[in-house]
């Protein structure tokens, strides 16, 4: 059943970046970078923050391995674009624009790691006695 669950939140993330990168693309191609990519990896990232705290079987709003693995693996998995990241700053190199791949890794790593943290921080509020290493790692993993 897991396996069902990652499969139905992987579709329906995989469609919410088409649907998110379709409405960026006039701006990514008017200002040469690729901003919707960034856009979609934070936001990933915040939600997985956010919900993965709030929803530990020892958070304020506990829920069942499946719809933990529903949103964090599925959802959060088909959403977020590491391999577009990584072809879109491969792509900025080849064509010798050096300062906008920079700028690609700086800001997509920077903004996803605080996004990761402004989630869990927003949860803790809910849930004050939780700590970051009390996530279990498995859950992450895709």
């Amino acid at each position: 059943m897991s396996y069902l669950w990652v499969t139905v939140g992987s579709a329906l993330g995989g469609f919410l970046r088409y649907a998110i990168s379709r409405l960026m693309l006039s701006f990514d191609v008017s200002i040469g970078f690729p901003i919707g990519t960034v856009l979609i990896n934070v936001i990933g990232s915040f939600v997985i923050g956010y919900f993965g705290t709030l929803t530990l079987h020892s958070g304020k709003y506990p829920a069942s391995d499946n719809v933990r693995l529903f949103v964090m693996v599925g959802i959060c998995g088909g959403f977020t674009t590491f391999s577009s990241f990584s072809l879109q700053t491969f792509d900025l190199i080849r064509s010798d624009a050096w300062g906008r791949a920079l700028a690609n890794i700086a800001l997509s790593v920077v903004l996803c790691l605080t996004a990761v943290a402004v989630g869990h921080r927003l949860a803790q509020h809910w849930v004050p006695d939780i700590a970051i290493a009390e996530t279990d790692e498995e859950e992450y993993t895709g």
